[in-house]
Parts: C-alpha cells; sequence; structure tokens
C-alpha cells in the first residue's frame, strides 16, 4: 500500500470518527472517557495523525455500533 493510500485512509477514518461524534452530539472528552483513550489520542485520530490498531477500530466501532469497515467508507 502506498504512503499515499495510508493517509488518504487516516483521513476517511478522521472524517467519519467526527461525523459519528458530531451525529451523537458528544464531547471529544466525553468519546474517550466511553471508550477509555486519552483525550490527545482521540485529537490525532481526529486529524489523521496515527496509526491505530485493529483493537482499537474494533472499540471504536462497537462503540459507535457500525461495521469496522465503515469506518474506512468515504462519506
Amino acid at each position: 500500500m502506498s504512503q499515499d493510500n495510508v493517509l488518504s485512509n487516516r483521513i476517511i477514518l478522521a472524517n467519519n470518527v467526527k461525523r459519528l461524534r458530531s451525529k451523537l452530539k458528544i464531547k471529544r472528552e466525553e468519546l474517550s472517557l466511553a471508550l477509555g483513550f486519552d483525550n490527545s489520542y482521540i485529537s490525532k485520530l481526529e486529524k489523521g495523525k496515527i496509526n491505530i490498531t485493529i483493537d482499537k477500530l474494533s472499540v471504536i466501532a462497537d462503540y459507535f455500533n457500525v461495521d469496522l469497515v465503515d469506518l474506512f467508507i468515504k462519506s
């Protein structure tokens, strides 16, 4: 996978997490507490700045009640 694809996937993930959080009308701090992640981690995730493990992706997908693949679908 090219570096461009990796960055593109990070941005798609970031946008989807922000969109899902906004849909629930919760703040980033609330999401971080609910997921058990540090607030700065969620901030970096929503900016597309980090690599994330499949385990953490699963936690996020479960929280939002979506399939893991849905986090990577461009909307």
